[in-house]
């Protein structure tokens, strides 16, 4: 394959697949994408920007190299089956692409026919959209080295990618697929808290928003365990180990371990 020829077609254009095809319109070409989706005016209207190409499902099937199942996993299985014969009928490779929270590979697969196609499985984030996203993937056993490393480059314009076991895949959207809903309650509760001391909301919410990005920064960059990134601030007798003392008061770190390990639970009765 050639990378300048490959075609990417997203069923589905909703805020993950809208923000995955604007990522790979930021490597390839708006000739090279296809859109997809159940109200023509978004795909039409994502077109327009990305200077991509309005198809049906069925023509996506036929024609991507990789095709990005973006729909929800309980209309996963009605689609494919409108794409199936598409499929079957392909003569030239194609890889599948499927973001579907709680469906595996063989799910994917069974819902596709029973064949044994080219699956990659992700798990992407809302930061995608600003090309900080932290995308979980696992590949079938039948994806070349040069098709993974195709959709790889194709979409490094999302942000971190990691490769994954797909026994990991489940838990590792707990954190970081359901995370920046806990993180922007978090975020939103530090900015009220702002605006209870006198703040305006506008200035609340700009400096907690950066105080959150540089706090991950710090942590990824300098490999520092929380713990020790915690205790740095917080000085004997100070202002901070008094407010991290009312959320340990509140149950903080347990009731954020819990929601992790409810997503975690959820995800699993999606199989």
């Amino acid at each position: 394959m050639e990378k300048n020829n490959l075609i990417f077609g997203f069923i589905g254009t909703g805020n993950m697949g809208g923000a995955l095809a604007r990522a790979v319109r930021r490597r390839m070409e708006g000739s090279q994408i296809l859109l997809a989706n159940r109200s023509p005016e978004k795909a039409c209207l994502l077109a327009e920007e990305l200077g991509a190409s309005v198809v049906s499902n069925c023509d996506a099937a036929c024609q991507a190299d990789y095709l990005f199942l973006g729909v929800k996993p309980q209309m996963m299985e009605g689609m494919l089956k409108e794409i199936n014969p598409a499929l079957a009928q392909r003569r030239t490779p194609f890889v599948l692409v499927t973001m579907a929270a709680g469906l595996t590979i063989d799910r994917i697969r069974e819902m596709a026919g029973g064949k044994a196609y080219p699956v990659i499985r992700i798990m992407p984030n809302t930061p995608v959209a600003v090309g900080e996203g932290m995308v979980l993937y696992t590949c079938s056993g039948n994806v070349t080295e040069e098709s993974r490393n195709f959709f790889l480059d194709a979409c490094a314009e999302a942000g971190q990618f990691s490769d994954i076991a797909e026994s990991g895949i489940d838990a590792g959207s707990a954190v970081a697929g359901c995370g920046p809903a806990f993180a922007d309650m978090f975020l939103e509760a530090m900015a009220d808290g702002g605006v209870a001391c006198g703040l305006s909301r506008a200035q609340a919410l700009k400096f907690a928003a950066q105080m959150m990005t540089g706090a991950a920064r710090l942590a990824l960059e300098t490999g520092q365990h929380p713990g020790a990134l915690k205790d740095a601030v917080c000085s004997p007798g100070g202002a901070t180990i008094q407010g991290v003392r009312k959320l340990e008061e509140a149950g903080f770190r347990g009731a954020v371990m819990n929601a992790v390990i409810a997503a975690y639970e959820k995800t699993l009765e999606l199989k």
